[in-house]
């Protein structure tokens, strides 16, 4: 599956460009990083909602990251 985003992140290429210009724009750039954030923590980004969270949940979870509790 290839993936995307805007300034060579690699978040899932499903995921909706708000959400990946609130994650980049937070500084995050890849799923491995995003390993070090909490769900609530991503969720109070602008562009970030239960769609995008249920996505990266996904594709963490399809490499065996998962976020910070």
């Amino acid at each position: 599956m290839p993936e995307n985003n805007l300034k060579g992140s690699s978040f899932p290429e499903k995921l909706a460009k708000p959400a990946v210009r609130a994650l980049e724009g937070a500084g995050y750039f890849s799923l491995e990083q995003l390993a070090g954030a909490s769900e609530a923590e991503l969720l109070e980004l602008h562009g970030m909602g239960p769609n995008a969270m249920a996505k990266l949940r996904k594709a963490m979870a399809d490499r065996g990251l998962t976020f910070k509790v």
